[in-house]
């Protein structure tokens, strides 16, 4: 729709033209064989142009303008016969068969893009960013290390004072979450640990000030899981679900395999601190895009997919603060804990992190000192796993949905998705384990592919949160992956102090590994159920 305001005498005509014409005295405006003609006035007139855009087929001659004005009248003005100026413009919108578009150039080419995608999307890219400053400074460690002159146990100390944060921000980020919404803690997550980020270079040289900003570097990317729950739970059909989480989580494996091979090359040609430089202003940009499309897209964000799984609203920041005082008390805190389901979800997250994160901390080091590859070989080939998850993933998703939308019960679904996530890794490691007398190469291999299938989980139970009880999704994910942090922050240290004793690999890394393995496969297909549970506060 276009508003105009001319200067006209009193007499206005509708043709069906397909020529233009300009001139001083005369002026036609063409629209799809629809003109308006105008002579010359001295009176003022404001009014309205409809027009009807067809792009595969012509206009009928049924579907123009029905009405032709004898004489120039105002719109409110019009012979009341024609109702209102609001039902005119009703009548030409129904006549025309389409809707008011005005002068739409239909830019940027994803605005028709359906704003659950957009967010997904962008979710994901969150995670990207996440994982690249994460795993930026296991690379920058080395020069920083040398410059400062740390040791490796201040080394150890800087590199998990990010779980450090990450394990306090849990159940504060899931409880967040469900106030506010996952979009606006998402955007706070983001833009806390890219400015923080961004600020270490700053307070390298100061212990405390460096420990501070890991520390706020894992409280930002640690509500960040709680607000992608929360946002895929809200927005997200459970058909489509399997694949929603897949494709934002999997960012994470995007972000590590990124941050790995741009890492290396920008430290060497720009210095260690370009790569906190570069990737915390990533982080930034990224908030303010998604502040756009937040602003630009928000009148959809009242209209909920037609899913009844699917129930996209989220309370105004007014009405979240209200609820603040009374909200921890809302929540069902026994019921969760009375509830089998809930502790096999945090059993199995406490296993999966065991193994994750010593493999992501010590796999580097297996690979040069029991494989014998350089450094240059071990760096490359630790990017192997993350690498290999992304296309597990993607496949994963693929698998769980079809078997949903084949009448699968889901938790039968999630029970073998997250069986393989357990199984594959405890197989390979078992086989790396025993002397088989393999080349080094073969092993790599072997563990790449069952670290890569351990991705199973994002369809298992990373889905789970969501299928037992969308209101608390960022909760629950909350209370597990507080709980699946710990590894992190005992796991890491214990496979060193078992490696000192031992002096065995297979030992300090791969039976305990395991061990969480195949213990929590039995709890996770003994207990987990995607069932919504009765989670009401008089339970």
């Amino acid at each position: 729709m276009a508003n105009l305001t001319l200067k006209a005498k009193c007499f206005c005509s509708l043709s069906h033209n397909r020529n233009t014409q300009t001139s001083v005295f005369k002026t036609t405006t063409s629209f799809k064989n629809n003109s308006l003609h105008f002579l010359h006035s001295g009176n003022s007139l404001k009014f309205r142009v409809w027009c009807g855009v067809k792009e595969k087929e012509n206009v009928k001659e049924s579907e123009r303008v029905p009405d032709v004005p004898a004489g120039l009248k105002k719109v409110d003005e019009l012979d009341p016969k024609r109702g209102s100026s609001l039902d005119f413009e009703q009548r030409l919108g129904d006549d025309s068969g389409s809707s008011e578009v005005g002068f739409d150039w239909k830019w940027p080419p994803w605005k028709n893009i359906p704003l659950r995608y957009k967010l997904i999307g962008t979710t994901s890219l969150a995670f990207v960013i996440c994982n690249m400053d994460k795993v930026n400074l296991s690379v920058a460690i080395i020069p920083m290390s040398h410059q400062f002159g740390w040791n490796a146990s201040t080394a150890g100390l800087v590199q998990s004072s990010f779980f450090w944060g990450y394990a306090l921000s849990q159940l504060p980020g899931g409880w967040l979450a469900k106030i506010f919404g996952g979009r606006k803690v998402l955007q706070i997550g983001v833009l806390t640990w890219s400015v923080a980020t961004a600020l270490l270079p700053f307070l390298a040289g100061y212990m405390p000030g460096f420990v501070l900003s890991r520390v706020l570097v894992g409280i930002g990317e640690g509500v960040s899981p709680s607000a992608a729950t929360d946002l895929i739970a809200r927005s997200i059909p459970l058909e489509e679900r399997s694949r929603a989480v897949a494709f934002v989580f999997g960012g994470l494996s995007v972000g590590s395999v990124t941050g790995l091979l741009l890492a290396p090359p920008l430290i060497q040609n720009l210095g260690w601190a370009s790569v906190f430089y570069i990737f915390g202003f990533l982080g930034v940009a990224w908030f303010l895009g998604f502040q756009y499309l937040e602003e630009g897209q928000a009148s959809f964000a009242a209209k909920p997919t037609s899913r009844s799984q699917s129930i996209y609203s989220e309370k105004s920041s007014s009405n979240a603060v209200g609820e603040l005082g009374g909200s921890l008390k809302d929540v069902p805190w026994k019921a969760f804990f009375q509830t089998p389901a809930v502790w096999a979800m945090i059993y199995a997250h406490f296993c999966g992190s065991w193994g994750h994160y010593t493999c992501l901390s010590w796999l580097p080091s297996y690979f040069s000192e029991e494989l014998s590859l350089n450094l240059t070989e071990a760096a490359w080939v630790s990017i192997l796993p993350p690498l290999a998850s992304v296309f597990v993933t993607s496949i994963a998703a693929q698998l769980a949905d079809k078997l949903i939308s084949n009448g699968v019960e889901i938790t039968t679904v999630r029970k073998i998705c997250q069986t393989i996530a357990f199984l594959s890794p405890a197989l390979c490691m078992t086989l790396s384990s025993v002397d088989l007398g393999l080349p080094p190469w073969e092993i790599v291999g072997i563990l790449t592919g069952g670290l890569a299938l351990s991705s199973f989980a994002l369809s298992g139970l990373y889905c789970t949160h969501q299928d037992m009880s969308p209101e608390y999704a960022s909760i629950l994910l909350g209370i597990t992956n507080t709980v699946g942090a710990i590894p992190g922050i005992v796991g890491i240290p214990l496979t060193g102090y078992l490696l000192d004793t031992t002096h065995s690999w297979s030992i300090s890394l791969f039976v305990p590994s395991i061990f969480f393995y195949l213990t929590g496969t039995i709890v996770w297909l003994a207990f987990a159920s995607s069932k919504p549970p009765n989670f009401s506060k008089t339970d």
